[in-house]
């Protein structure tokens, strides 16, 4: 195992993000126990920062404290998750029609910048960094600082449910044109289209995560999935 390399980060901050990207690589997955001692042997650290770590988790709602368990990382329910992207359809929806009316012609350069590399992007983990930025690029354009903080707290949530659906060859395919569409509303400063895009575009993101979900969750030996 390759070890964790050192930065000029607080160790606390350090285990920090060490979790999440486990949680987000499916290395950790939802209702796995998190245990200090093993943490801190794993991230080579004392239990201090990991225990600092795990309390900043529970703060953001990554992490939860179950009877006779400990710190395990959350599970979100099919109505949670339902509700979680029917949250995600409003606020980036919102910030499209924001950012068609706002964005500067830079910020529209940079989005298209964005864009092009995404569509020349091969690795899955290339197309979930350009993805990120490419929507957080049109927060940034919709200049709306309360929209933002919560679009901040919901994609922290979106963490809980593990590895990218960009790692489906389809939904890759499908997320690139689905920008496309978005770019084009916005470079038009069409505000309409711009909001019906981005909201198609989360809500075929929502399905996307289903199938993901369906397909990975175990058969139970006693029966049939209902």
């Amino acid at each position: 195992m390759t070890p964790p390399q050192k930065s000029d980060r607080p160790p606390g901050q350090d285990a920090y993000l060490q979790i999440v990207r486990d949680i987000r690589s499916g290395r950790l997955l939802p209702g796995d126990k998190l245990t200090e001692t093993e943490l801190a042997t794993r991230f080579r650290m004392s239990r201090t920062p990991v225990r600092e770590a795990i309390r900043q988790l529970e703060a953001d709602g990554l992490v939860v404290h179950m009877p006779r368990l400990g710190a395990t990382i959350r599970t979100l329910d099919h109505s949670e998750i339902a509700e979680l992207y029917e949250m995600r359809a409003v606020l980036e929806s919102t910030a499209a029609r924001f950012a068609a009316r706002a964005a500067s012609p830079v910020e529209l350069s940079e989005i298209s910048a964005i864009q092009q590399a995404m569509t020349q992007a091969e690795l899955s983990e290339d197309l979930f960094r350009l993805n990120q930025t490419f929507h957080a690029a049109i927060l940034d354009a919709a200049r709306n600082r309360f929209l933002l903080r919560a679009m901040q707290s919901v994609r922290k949530t979106l963490l809980i449910l593990g590895r990218s659906t960009l790692e489906q060859d389809e939904r890759a395919e499908a997320v690139v044109a689905e920008h496309d569409a978005i770019l084009a509303a916005l470079i038009a400063r069409d505000e309409d289209a711009a909001e019906r895009t981005m909201r198609l575009h989360i809500q075929r993101a929502h399905g996307a995560r289903l199938r993901q979900i369906r397909d990975r969750r175990p058969l139970d030996p006693g029966g049939d999935e209902t």
